[in-house]
C-alpha cells in the first residue's frame, strides 16, 4: 500500500465497522482486516469492473467471509443492518463527497465517524461537516508522487463545532501543524490564482464576482505562508 492508503488506514479506529466507498482494489479494508485492525468492511463502487478486481483480490487474500463486496452509488449500498460507524471514501471529489454525504443524511443515515480524503474542493467538505455537527478531530497533509492529500477524520457530536474561514480553507489541524507540505501545496496555489487572476482580467466580459473570489484567495493564502 501507498503512503496515502497506509495513513488512511491508520486513521480508522480499532474494532470499528467500515464502509470504503468507490475502493481501490479494496486494499484498505484488506489491509485493515489482515491486520486484525477491524474484522468486517463493505467494499462498495458505482463501477462493475473495478469492484470485480476488488472481489478477486478479497478472495487471494482469503477474506471473502469479512469484506463483502457492493455495487451501487455512494452510500446507497451500506444498510441499516450493516452497523456501519465507519465512512472512509478517499480520492474523489469534494463536491461529490458531499453529495454522497448529504444523501445519506436525507435519508437519516448519520455515521459515527467519516475519515474522508477530497482530492478537490476540501474547504467544502469541512464546511460540510461542520453544517451537520462533525468534529475534525484529525487531519494530515501529505505528499506522494507529485501530488498532495488532505485527510480529514471527524467524529458525529450533539453540537456545532465552529470553524474559522481559514480553518475551512486551509485546515484546523493542517494550519496548525504547517508541515513542508503545506508551503508546497499553497505556494502552488498562490502561483495558480495569480495566474487565473491574470486571465479573469484579460477576459472580454469580466466576470467580477469570480475576481473578487480569486483575489480573497490569493490574501489568505499570502497571509499564511508568509506569516511565521
Amino acid at each position: 500500500m501507498n503512503l496515502r492508503l497506509n495513513t488512511l488506514a491508520k486513521m480508522v479506529d480499532s474494532g470499528s465497522r467500515v464502509a470504503d466507498i468507490g475502493t481501490d482494489h479494496a486494499y484498505l479494508p484488506i489491509e485493515l482486516v489482515k491486520n486484525g485492525k477491524i474484522d468486517f468492511a463493505i467494499a462498495s463502487d458505482v463501477a462493475a469492473g473495478p469492484l470485480e478486481n476488488a472481489k478477486t483480490d478479497i478472495a487471494e487474500a482469503g477474506l471473502s467471509a469479512q469484506i463483502e463486496t457492493r455495487l451501487g452509488n455512494g452510500l446507497e449500498t451500506v444498510t441499516h443492518q450493516d452497523q456501519i460507524d465507519t465512512v472512509v471514501i478517499a480520492g474523489m471529489g469534494g463536491k461529490l463527497m458531499v453529495d454522497i454525504l448529504d444523501a445519506a443524511w436525507s435519508k437519516e443515515y448519520q455515521f459515527d465517524t467519516l475519515v474522508l480524503e477530497p482530492n478537490i474542493g476540501e474547504a467544502g467538505v469541512r464546511n460540510w461537516l461542520m453544517m451537520h455537527n462533525y468534529q475534525i478531530i484529525d487531519e494530515r497533509l501529505i505528499a506522494e508522487a507529485g501530488h498532495t492529500y488532505e485527510l480529514i477524520k471527524a467524529k458525529l457530536t450533539d453540537t456545532k463545532h465552529d470553524l474559522t474561514e481559514k480553518e475551512i480553507f486551509f485546515g484546523p489541524f493542517i494550519l496548525q501543524e504547517k508541515n513542508p507540505v503545506f508551503y508546497q501545496k499553497w505556494e502552488g496555489q498562490l502561483a495558480y490564482n495569480q495566474k487565473l487572476l491574470q486571465n479573469l482580467n484579460k477576459a472580454k466580459k469580466k466576470d467580477e464576482d469570480r475576481i473578487k473570489e480569486v483575489n480573497h484567495h490569493i490574501k489568505l493564502i499570502e497571509e499564511e505562508i508568509n506569516h511565521d
